[in-house]
């Protein structure tokens, strides 16, 4: 079973020095954070801002490229967690069939928000992160911990 979620924010992590994409149910109260790269983040951030810039970066390159070819993005799913690292496909459609594509999440959310298309976790992703280290983490973070960017 898929979980319809949405992004709720992008935080920057000084710790890591990563950025952490942050997930949420639509319906509901599960949360999934993702830890991404900088390009990606300011990928995100771009698109979360509907900030247009003047010439076509990489997420809306492939998203011309789906556009050219009478394809629109369908869906977007994270699928699986292995040791750490969280896998999604990126669903593409002629109006016919569908067709997966291996993406990361992070490339795959990036996609999914410039075609307005819809984002699913897997249940059982969230069932096996690390609830644990994660919710220990955060709740020792004070707000100065963080520089939110979005």
């Amino acid at each position: 079973m898929v979980i319809k979620m949405k992004v709720d924010g992008l935080l920057f992590d000084p710790r890591s020095g990563m950025y952490i994409l942050l997930l949420k149910a639509v319906d509901g109260e599960e949360t999934l954070p993702i830890w991404i790269g900088k390009p990606e983040a300011d990928s995100i951030a771009l698109a979360l801002g509907k900030v247009v810039t003047p010439r076509p970066l990489t997420h809306d390159l492939l998203k011309n490229v789906i556009e050219e070819l009478n394809m629109s993005v369908a869906k977007v799913i994270v699928h699986e967690i292995v040791d750490n690292t969280y896998y999604a496909m990126l669903y593409v459609t002629d109006g016919k069939a569908e067709r997966p594509i291996d993406s990361r999440p992070s490339d795959a959310v990036a996609v999914a928000l410039r075609t307005n298309s819809p984002i699913y976790v897997e249940e059982t992703v969230i069932e096996r992160r690390n609830t644990d280290e994660l919710e220990e983490w955060l709740k020792n973070l004070k707000p100065e911990d963080f520089g939110n960017i979005m």
